[in-house]
């Protein structure tokens, strides 16, 4: 893409501003003032480690791969998307934290195109669509995953508000009834579809009571993997959180969505589910969340979902997940 010289130009004093000064307006991500303010500090996800700010050469490469003369100027893009004031987006690109397709660029007379780009800030990925609505429900048991229920049983419906039943959001994937914990809603069907599709491998994160002690051997067996009716299945990570000598409570970590993949993996080892509870996805915890409430996801986890789905593998692209965008279909992994 051509560079736009006026618009440099006007903004060439902002990227000359000594560096002490910006910092000293634009703190940290998730502080008072600095980008994601507004954010819970307790559903913050770490971003890793700090992007150094390009050289001045670097930067002119960036900012002609990357400038789009027809486009937005970027600080208004960040803004919209709830980033921070259109003043302190301006400081932030003129600081190096901000990305656009992997490009650090450091003046804020650059435009670009938001449904062609990816953007993030302070490494954290930036939705610039405002109109789709991500929830996360903590599901409680006897609940059944569909959002409205013909026989009367109580459904996904029942704990969300006019605003979220008139959104028409959908459920990511499904829990069966008796499965508890963190259940996804949302109206954007293409993330829906490649978080539930086994491509991308999204990693979730389940807490299983059985009945009796459970040996170190368990967990080996199925870090090794088993067999299963429906083929081999292995899990990521097997903790032991503790036991009474009557009930041990484990927490599972796999990446597979198949139909009651949980409760069929514990009884293929001799220790049937007494309770099941999902957790986590990707980095997303249920935390503190009471049962049965809804809450809208922060940008910090909105961003980590859309990094996580960022990679397209080829059969993904082919294939994609219908299961996800329907609500009354797809398999039931907990």
């Amino acid at each position: 893409m051509s560079s736009s010289g006026p618009d440099r130009r006007a903004d060439s004093s902002q990227a000359r501003e000594p560096r002490a000064a910006r910092a000293a307006r634009t703190p940290k991500a998730g502080q008072s003032g600095g980008p994601f303010s507004s954010e819970d500090p307790q559903r913050m996800i770490s971003t890793g480690a700090s992007r150094t700010k390009p050289r001045r050469d670097e930067a002119e490469e960036n900012f002609t791969a990357v400038h789009d003369p027809e486009g937005i100027r970027l600080q208004k893009v960040l803004a919209q998307a709830g980033v921070a004031s259109r003043r302190v987006c301006e400081a932030l690109i003129s600081e190096g934290r901000v990305t656009v397709d992997g490009k650090a660029v450091i003046e804020p007379g650059i435009r670009v195109k938001p449904d062609e780009v990816t953007i993030h800030v302070d490494g954290v990925r930036v939705s610039l669509n405002v109109e789709h609505q991500y929830v996360m429900f903590n599901k409680p048991a006897g609940v059944v995953t569909t959002m409205s229920d013909p026989q009367g049983r109580p459904s996904i419906n029942d704990f969300l508000t006019e605003d979220m039943i008139a959104a028409r959001l959908f459920h990511v994937g499904r829990l069966d009834a008796e499965t508890e914990g963190l259940l996804l809603l949302t109206n954007d069907g293409e993330l829906a579809n490649r978080l539930t599709h086994p491509s991308y491998e999204v990693p979730k994160t389940y807490v299983v009571e059985v009945a009796g002690p459970v040996t170190k051997a368990v967990g080996k067996t199925l870090r090794a993997g088993i067999e299963l009716e429906d083929g081999p299945i292995t899990v990521d990570d097997f903790r032991h959180l503790g036991s009474d000598g009557s009930r041990t409570m484990l927490q599972v970590t796999l990446h597979s969505g198949r139909n009651r993949i949980v409760r069929r993996i514990f009884d293929h080892v001799g220790h049937p589910v007494l309770r099941l509870v999902r957790t986590g996805i990707g980095e997303l915890t249920i935390g503190g969340q009471p049962q049965g409430a809804v809450r809208e996801l922060g940008r910090f986890e909105l961003g980590h979902l859309l990094d996580l789905t960022s990679s397209a593998p080829d059969n993904a692209k082919a294939s994609g997940s219908e299961s996800a965008a329907d609500p009354n279909s797809g398999g039931q992994p907990g």
